[in-house]
């Protein structure tokens, strides 16, 4: 029988609004929600249901706002009889809303620690010396090259390598729009700037790296419920030992989601359940591997869907 795992979402998922649906019809979604407000002393359900975009927009606020909404969701398929997955993992900030369900992580300690870091990601780059773009149609080499063609003493590199189509890149604004007209000259479909407001997963985030580092040699990991892959090398651990390392390098690194999603179905995932706001990953999960059984839990409708099938 196909194994299932869950993944769970970063940013680009946000949406003013998301959980509400969650917080009102599943006790154990209401009760995440009521502890992230008590650990953050702000009310991030407020900003997550009636807020203001550009609110959910900061960084410092999305992180949190997606985790909370993804471990909501999850808390709500535990207490509606969901089995437990084979394997997960969690697309950038996803990874930490993957290691809180697979209980390596504790919630309290994980809206923390994600706060911290949109707030360190958000200060390691004045506004408008970074940017990102999505490269459509063109593959993960050619990407490759053609930002260190653009580089010029600066930074620019593959941020999220996210289907065998899609490439974010990210870097000093000037080099990733010399990466555009250099990608698009390669053969891109389109060259998309993305507003984003920091330029994460490239060299440019070691600042914020630095400072993450010191928190998270002060946390004590749980071990794993079940395994997760981790961003920085597309590989499945369950050794709690290693997670703080993952989670460092993983700021300034490109997150490898494509070789992710291959080698879950290499070591047999046929199943996937995105979990948390959006279906972002379910749009890649289409373009990586065609013949997955996929579903997605991030209201009551979709989450009695998904449960059906």
């Amino acid at each position: 029988m196909a194994k299932t795992a869950y993944i769970f979402p970063g940013q680009g998922s946000q949406a003013v609004g998301m959980g509400k649906d969650l917080f009102d019809n599943f006790s154990a979604a209401r009760e995440v929600f009521e502890q992230a407000d008590e650990v953050l002393g702000f009310s991030l359900s407020d900003i997550c249901f009636t807020g203001d975009e550009a609110d959910l927009q900061l960084t410092a606020n999305t992180q949190p706002a997606i985790l909370t909404t993804s471990v909501a969701a999850y808390r709500a398929m535990e207490s509606e009889g969901f089995a437990r997955p084979d394997l997960a993992a969690g697309h950038s900030l996803g990874e930490y809303s993957a290691l809180v369900a697979s209980g390596v992580l504790d919630f309290a300690d994980a809206v923390r620690i994600v706060r911290k870091r949109g707030t360190y990601m958000q200060e390691a780059v004045p506004v408008g010396i970074g940017a990102m773009a999505a490269i459509l149609g063109l593959d993960v080499a050619s990407v490759d090259e053609g930002c260190s063609e653009a580089a010029g003493g600066q930074v620019c590199s593959p941020a999220n390598i996210n289907s065998p189509s899609q490439v974010v890149i990210a870097g000093n604004a000037e080099a990733v729009d010399r990466a555009c007209e250099i990608l698009k000259s390669k053969g891109a479909k389109r060259a998309i700037k993305l507003n984003v407001s920091a330029p994460f997963h490239c060299a440019l985030m070691m600042p914020a790296q630095e400072r993450l580092a010191e928190d998270l040699a002060e946390f004590d990991f749980g071990s794993f419920q079940f395994p997760v892959f981790h961003n920085v090398d597309a590989a499945v651990n369950s050794d709690a030992s290693l997670v703080s390392d993952r989670l460092t390098r993983q700021v300034s690194s490109p997150v490898k989601w494509l070789q992710t999603i291959e080698n879950m179905a290499s070591d047999g995932v046929g199943r996937f359940v995105e979990v948390g706001p959006g279906k972002v990953l379910t749009g890649l999960l289409r373009q990586i591997k065609k013949d997955a059984i996929y579903g997605n839990v991030e209201n009551t409708e979709s989450l009695r869907s998904t449960l059906e099938t």
